[in-house]
């Protein structure tokens, strides 16, 4: 797939980490359930819903904060499963019950491999830059 680059780093930096978030089910119970931490799901659901992206329609943030289609499509899906997990425990449900919810293991599958396709394209966008200066 082609990269599109990135036109906000500073985006990515806090998109790729909340997706990795979601990606874990240690770090959702060791950090999300401890209230004396910043990071929860009310914040990771921000950085990749309303503040760095719109997992509803990530199709915008393409070039942007999103490197790949592939990136768009999975986050795509990512927004799709996480909403019909906020539909059925309720928006104001505690954390708890997200990651109690039957469907939420689809969550961490699609945000796995969305994490997966992340890191892989910016370690690819980072050796072509070595090897960009490196000619130079």
């Amino acid at each position: 797939m082609s990269d599109h680059g990135i036109e906000f780093p500073a985006f990515r930096l806090h998109v790729v980490p909340a997706v990795l978030a979601l990606a874990s089910p240690s770090w959702q119970r060791d950090v999300w359930l401890q209230p004396e931490e910043f990071e929860d799901l009310d914040y990771v659901v921000n950085v990749l819903f309303d503040d760095f992206c719109n997992a509803d329609d990530p199709g915008p943030w393409l070039g942007k904060s999103l490197r790949t289609e592939e990136e768009v499509t999975l986050m795509r899906e990512l927004g799709t499963v996480y909403s019909a997990v906020q539909e059925s425990v309720g928006r104001r449900a505690p954390d708890e019950a997200y990651l109690d919810a039957a469907e939420w293991d689809i969550v961490i599958t699609i945000a796995t491999r969305l994490a997966q396709v992340m890191v892989t394209n910016d370690l690819q966008a980072a050796a072509v830059l070595h090897e960009q200066r490196q000619r130079s």
